[in-house]
Formats: structure tokens, C-alpha cells, sequence
């Protein structure tokens, strides 16, 4: 069944280019003005203000792929909404799984009456700090860790499942493991250092064979997020040419500890980000979801947008 329903995804994608968000949190933050503890976005479900603040951010993206005729993957803001997660900021479990079902139905209710080929995608971010964690999981702990929120998400009726700035093939296995047992498709999204590689110096070719190796292949598309191109562009080798699907750039050449210390948005130059993208696709034609990650918003995933859209 689950291998079914990834079938019936990849064919729903067929060779279409679908956009998606840019970089959420730090949108809300320094274009926002929202105050955003540990990075979590999921609190401003609890508040009209963030409800609404939400809503311009998304219904932003939203209008544009609609004048673009370009098909959408709307995310659940659901990126650290994870038993660990909660217990830092002291949501019990139980919150944890409602705000995981109030993200979807937020989700749903985005999309309702809009035309255009919109997909509900579950986002799962990784246990701890993708850019400094604190141990790496096993597959085994990873499932046993995303099994539940995975499970949560399916059940509010997410289409697919996408975990972001996955930083281990172990814990990718695990939450590919985690999404076949849910029956949901699932894209696993790496983020690398400036050197292109995956923090401990894994290759982004070795990571994605370790974890089609070790789940049959089961992965919808393989994903890049969190990273400059000029980072990881070289890593894009012809092996890897089918199984790249969707990519998040950031905007900053900065790398992530330069990131994290940064008190000002850099927000790079949209229009020359919208050329990395073109020179992307050309290195993997398989390709279908391109968004943006830290510094990018509307601008940036506009410009990408226009490129591939017939009708600019």
C-alpha cells in the first residue's frame, strides 16, 4: 500500500515544476518581527495574531504560484514539532500531537477553495540541532523518535511527508522506516556544510545510497535544503541526477555557524539565486519542488518561479 500510494504521488508530480515557501522561520523574524524561541514556528497556531501572521506569509506564496500556473506544496509549519522539541519549551506530549493536527487543519484550510494542484505536506524536522547535534540516532532510534508524529501527521490527512535539514543517514533510514509504516511517500532533505558534504563528511551520493539501500529505495525523491548552491553544486554528480527532486537554497553564502550568529538578514540577490536554480536543473532534470530556506522569501521563490513558469 505505501509503496502505492508513493507511485501514485510520482505520477501526480509527473515532470510538472510545483513551488514551495522560502525560508519560514527566518521570514518571521526579521521581516516579521516575530519573536521565534528555539526556532519554532508551531506556537503561533495558539494565537490569532500568529494565525494571521501566517496566513499573509503562505497566502503570499500561494497568489504567486496561482499567476505563475505552477503547482504548489503547501507545508505544515509542523518543521520542530516533536515530542523533544515540546518537552524543551514545555508542551506536554498530548499538546504536541494537537498542534501537529491544528497544523494540518490550518494547512487544509489554506488551501480550500483555490484551484491549482496544491499537495499538504507534512513537515518533520530532525530530533535536535541539525548544525550542531548532539548525538547522531540510529535508524532504530530515529523511527522509534518520528514514529508518533508521523502517525499524527497521516492521520490528519497530510499527502506526503518531508523531513528538512536531515543532517545523518541514520536518521534519515529511520524516518523513511517510520513514513512506510504510515503508508505516506516521503522526501528526505539533507543540508551540507560549505564543503558540500554532511556534517561528519559524509557525501550527499554516500548518505542517499546508505538510505536506499538500507529501506529498498523507499523514498519518494531525495531532497537539499539549508545550503547555498555554490555549496553543494558539485556534489549534484549524474548518479544522483534521478533521485534529486526538490531543492531549498539559502539565500547567504554564509555557512551555518556564521548564520546562527548573524543578527541581520542576509538575503543574498534573488534574481541571481533564480540563475543558480536554472543551472540546478540543468545538473538534475529530476527536479520538481523548488522553494527556498534561511533569507529567502518572496522574492526569491518569485524570481525561480518566473523562470520556469510559461507564462513569463
Amino acid at each position: 500500500m505505501a509503496l502505492d500510494q508513493t507511485s501514485t504521488l510520482l505520477t501526480r508530480f509527473g515532470s510538472k515544476l510545483y513551488l514551495t515557501d522560502g525560508g519560514l522561520e527566518t521570514s518571521l523574524i526579521f521581516n516579521y518581527g516575530i519573536d521565534l524561541p528555539h526556532f519554532a514556528s508551531f506556537p503561533l497556531l495558539r494565537s490569532m495574531d500568529g494565525r494571521q501572521a501566517l496566513e499573509r506569509y503562505f497566502n503570499s506564496f500561494l497568489d504567486e504560484a496561482a499567476a505563475l500556473d505552477l503547482g504548489f506544496v503547501l507545508d505544515t509549519i509542523t518543521w520542530r514539532a516533536s515530542a523533544g522539541w515540546g518537552a524543551r519549551m514545555d508542551w506536554s506530549p498530548t499538546d504536541i500531537d494537537d498542534v501537529n493536527r491544528e497544523a494540518v487543519a490550518f494547512a487544509q484550510s489554506l488551501r480550500a477553495d483555490r484551484a491549482g494542484d496544491i499537495v499538504i505536506n507534512g513537515v518533520i524536522g530532525p530530533h535536535g540541532d541539525a548544525y550542531a547535534p548532539d548525538m547522531v540516532l540510529t535508524a532504530a532510534m530515529a523511527e522509534a523518535y518520528h514514529q508518533r508524529q508521523v502517525q499524527i501527521l497521516a492521520e490528519a490527512g497530510v499527502e506526503m511527508l518531508s523531513a528538512m535539514t536531515i543532517s545523518s543517514a541514520g536518521e534519515a533510514v529511520g524516518i523513511a522506516n517510520a513514513a512506510r509504516k504510515s503508508g505516506l511517500p516521503v522526501m528526505l532533505s539533507f543540508t551540507v556544510e560549505t564543503d558540500g558534504h554532511l556534517i561528519g563528511g559524509r557525501t550527499l551520493a554516500e548518505a542517499i545510497a546508505e538510505t536506499d539501500d538500507s529501506t529498498a529505495g523507499y523514498p519518494a525523491w531525495y531532497g537539499i535544503n539549508c545550503a547555498h548552491p555554490d555549496h553543494f553544486a558539485t556534489e549534484l554528480s549524474a548518479d544522483l541526477a534521478g533521485r534529486i527532486g526538490c531543492i531549498r537554497a539559502n539565500a547567504s553564502r554564509l555557512s551555518h555557524a556564521e548564520l546562527d550568529e548573524a543578527a541581520e538578514l542576509d538575503a543574498g540577490d534573488p534574481a541571481e539565486l533564480a540563475q543558480d536554480y536554472v543551472r540546478l536543473k540543468q545538473l538534475s532534470p529530476g527536479l520538481r519542488v523548488l522553494g527556498g530556506c534561511c533569507g529567502t522569501d518572496l522574492r526569491h521563490v518569485s524570481a525561480i518561479g518566473r523562470r520556469f513558469s510559461q507564462r513569463h
